[in-house]
């Protein structure tokens, strides 16, 4: 086991002193299940993501934020926690993922682990104590566990929707074979949620935050982290609901818990921060969130869920912005995740925008309309002021896949009685090379396929396709991210807005001669470009020195 990195004397200088590098960062979203197979068993592995660093190094990624890699049934993708000190076996060894943190140290990629405070497991030992304990025991206080409604307890407590549809509580059996208590789940019942009023709980996530801090880790992504306080009275959602007094969602005392691990965060050198997945539509609420004492950033779920379309885009931008200024944070922008439509494909439809109780079998895309719009907005999300996040495979403009039914392994997909196809064909395991599945996914001659099918049109997305692929997404992110990181305009920083017409978006980063202006074409036709030295980069070649429809460019405004 390699030495807990707890000082800075095992970390490079250069990310030592560096404090701010998370305002201007480009994390790349790793879910190791489908990134690359050692050992060709069709799921992907720690051990898959050391031998891909090099690809990581040359993409231009600062971070890495990992999807849960700990011990879990996997009944919601691993976010069903069992063990938080130990990594699935699955994906390798503790070892291991000591070994990717540090051998990524060493190229200057720092890592993000993901902490899933709202639940656990139903296998993770605090819930089966709980279970075999009975009501009333200490072990249950640790949970939501309460008497149904009835003469005979057999109505529910509440009547709150899970965030996968259906019911927020399931009934325990007692040992005699008697339907017991109910007990909270948000999610699936699978998914247990603590109750945070307990000091187990708050001292529990504190040691976990340690002891992976402790190995290395520059930062952790908080799921759900809005929802991990319930009003204790139990009441149900009412039709207005005030702000802070939703009974589970971002409540008021949930700022404690994070003041908490704020304070835990600067302990360490080398500033390891806290990103929050914060799902809460009115801004200054959200922007509480990210308060000097609390959280570093959190993700902008508001950019990636609007249409293709330039007043849409610039509404949120400049909601997200105004939202983090008051709080001096950097806003994130990102374009998709592993639980959202991929942009080729969202792009490519009459409707681009994003919603998850829109999606549905057959929905009709362009992909060609699709891929010329999300190489686009790759430079206009790369363009904007604070970190960018990048999922797995966009990089390679991978489509969503439509993946037959039997194969589909997500919650979501079976708790909407099967009319939402879920979130598997956004986690279809990356092509790497050749012609035929796995596509280098896993090593020559395995004899388990893929844990999800790939597509055979795949072979001319693969990596090694579109790294002799000058007019290739891969060559477009790489060059973007190149001058992103050499050009001081960009990364954190203000911005100027353009006035160059309704479909157009249009801004200035940075002044003087190391002024940039980014100019975005959402219109039916092209366009001609603002005076400028030079372009830097563009989404798509330029038709007679203008710029096409659905094309994004860079200028160098001065020579």
């Amino acid at each position: 086991m390699t030495q807990p990195l707890t000082d800075t004397a095992h970390l490079p200088a250069a990310l030592v002193a560096d404090s701010e590098w998370w305002r201007s960062a480009v994390i790349y979203q790793v879910y190791v299940r489908s990134f690359a197979d050692s050992n060709g068993d069709g799921t992907g592995d720690l051990r898959g993501v050391r031998s891909r660093l090099g690809y990581l190094k040359e993409l231009g990624v600062d971070a890495l934020w990992f999807n849960p890699w700990y011990p879990s049934p996997l009944a919601d993708g691993g976010y069903d926690v069992a063990d938080y000190r130990d990594i699935h076996p699955a994906f390798g060894t503790l070892e291991d993922a000591e070994q990717l943190i540090a051998e990524a140290l060493e190229l200057g990629i720092r890592t993000i682990i993901d902490i899933v405070p709202n639940h656990i497991s139903s296998e993770h030992p605090w819930f089966q104590a709980a279970l075999a304990a009975g009501p009333g025991s200490p072990e249950r206080e640790r949970f939501w566990f309460h008497p149904g409604k009835g003469e005979h307890g057999d109505e529910m407590p509440t009547n709150w929707i899970s965030n996968f549809q259906g019911d927020t509580w399931a009934r325990t059996t007692n040992p005699d074979g008697t339907p017991g208590e109910w007990y909270l789940h948000l999610f699936t019942p699978e998914q247990p949620d603590l109750n945070w009023n307990h000091p187990d709980v708050r001292a529990e996530h504190e040691d976990i935050l340690r002891f992976w801090f402790d190995r290395g880790v520059a930062g952790v992504r908080i799921d759900s982290a809005g929802l991990l306080i319930k009003d204790p009275t139990l009441p149900e959602v009412p039709e207005v609901v005030a702000a802070g007094q939703h009974p589970t969602e971002d409540r008021d005392e949930v700022h404690d818990v994070y003041r908490a691990w704020r304070r835990i965060a600067d302990e360490y050198d080398g500033t390891r921060v806290l990103v929050g997945e914060v799902w809460v539509p009115d801004a200054a609420r959200f922007a509480a969130y990210l308060r000097p004492d609390e959280m570093h950033t959190a993700f902008n779920f508001d950019f990636m869920s609007r249409p293709w379309d330039a007043a849409e885009l610039r509404s949120s931008i400049e909601l997200m912005l105004s939202a983090h200024a008051p709080v001096g944070a950097p806003s994130t922008w990102v374009l998709s995740n592993h639980d959202v439509t991929r942009p080729v494909t969202r792009y490519g439809r009459e409707d681009s925008s994003f919603a998850f109780a829109k999606k549905r079998f057959g929905t009709p895309t362009d992909l060609e309309l699709g891929t010329r719009r999300a190489r686009a907005a790759a430079l206009l999300t790369a363009a904007l002021p604070g970190s960018l996040y990048l999922y797995q495979g966009d990089e390679l403009g991978l489509a969503e896949v439509e993946l037959p039914r039997e194969v589909l392994d997500d919650p979501m997909h079976f708790r909407s009685g099967g009319v939402d196809p879920g979130r598997d064909g956004c986690r279809v395991p990356l092509p790497w090379r050749g012609a035929a599945a796995p596509y280098g996914f896993s090593p020559d001659g395995s004899s388990a396929a893929p844990w999800l099918p790939q597509p055979d049109a795949w072979a001319a997305l693969s990596v090694q396709a579109q790294e002799a692929d000058p007019g290739s997404m891969l060559w477009l992110y790489r060059q973007a991210l190149r001058i992103r990181k050499r050009e001081a305009a960009l990364g954190d920083g203000p911005i100027g807005w353009l006035d160059l017409g309704d479909d157009v978006l249009a801004f200035r980063r940075g002044d003087g001669d190391d002024e940039i202006a980014c100019v975005v074409n959402l219109g039916p036709s092209a366009i001609d470009l603002p005076d400028h030295h030079r372009i830097l980069i563009a989404s798509t070649a330029l038709e007679g020195g203008r710029l096409p429809t659905d094309a994004t460019a860079w200028l160098r405004t001065r020579g």
